[in-house]
């Protein structure tokens, strides 16, 4: 029988979450950890778990993430992005559950870049009249 996986690339910000999802008994395991070793906080594993939750098939899939850049958050949203997209590589019929949920829409947010004269992307010197 052939190995069955699905891939999917998640961005958001900074971060960049390559998702395999294999048939299993819904494992997640991020950069060789689970999940809970991992995110220390409960809302971005629920950040996560979101697709999976939509489609129901959180016990279906085993899910395996290499992710890097930005913060833990941001690799949160990445890896959402990227369960989506593999999600809907696997049953093409999901993808008005993914869609409405707006897990299939890239966060194009991204941090403001500094611009010369100025002390930040918008602070400038403080003004004085004389």
């Amino acid at each position: 029988m052939a190995y069955v996986q699905y891939y999917g690339t998640g961005r958001r910000k900074h971060s960049v979450a390559r998702v395999r999802l294999v048939p299993g008994e819904g494992n997640i395991i991020i950069n060789t950890r689970p999940i809970d070793d991992y995110f220390g906080l409960e809302t971005l594993k629920l950040i996560v778990k979101q697709p999976l939750h939509v489609t129901d098939t959180l016990r279906q899939f085993d899910v395996l993430v290499l992710a890097h850049g930005g913060g833990i958050s941001g690799q949160a949203g990445a890896i959402r992005h990227g369960i989506a997209r593999a999600l809907l590589q696997a049953e093409p019929t999901y993808r008005q559950a993914l869609k409405h949920a707006g897990f299939l829409t890239r966060d194009a947010r991204m941090k403001e870049r500094k611009k010369y004269g100025l002390k930040g992307a918008r602070r400038a010197p403080q003004f004085s009249k004389r």
